[in-house]
């Protein structure tokens, strides 16, 4: 498990390798995680979209953008967490995925960022 806190704001990690498929001709490796946003901090706030940077062992990079997550602009009062799971495709067995969520402190009006650490995306058959 990968975990961090910005600003009272603690985001745990997990992830999964879910299998191998072919798409468009190429096989694609298929990733699952699981995310816990869960509010240390004293005051209520509000998750509003979300940011990633996606990376594969072939050196490509896909950004991924936009409001909430998973359909999903969840208000954490003090002590409360919100738990997700997603997943993405990667062209190789291995990958690593970064970025942040925008989230707004009703307290203060004030927008601000929670890091999401780095974590790796690795297919168990291709470790040593």
């Amino acid at each position: 498990m990968i975990q961090q806190i910005t600003r009272g704001i603690k985001i745990s990690i997990e992830t999964n390798f879910e299998g191998t498929f072919y798409k468009n001709y190429r096989v694609h490796f298929a990733f699952g995680y699981q995310v816990t946003i869960e509010n240390q901090s004293k005051d209520s706030v509000q998750l509003s979209s979300r940011f990633w940077k996606i990376k594969d062992a072939l050196n490509r990079t896909e950004i991924v953008e936009g409001e909430g997550v998973i359909g999903k602009k969840p208000v954490l009062k003090p002590g409360e967490s919100h738990t997700y799971k997603s997943g993405c495709l990667l062209t190789s067995p291995f990958g690593a995925m970064s970025g942040f969520y925008s989230m707004i402190n009703f307290t203060s009006s004030r927008k601000f960022r929670v890091a999401i650490p780095s974590f790796k995306l690795s297919a168990p058959f291709a470790l040593n």
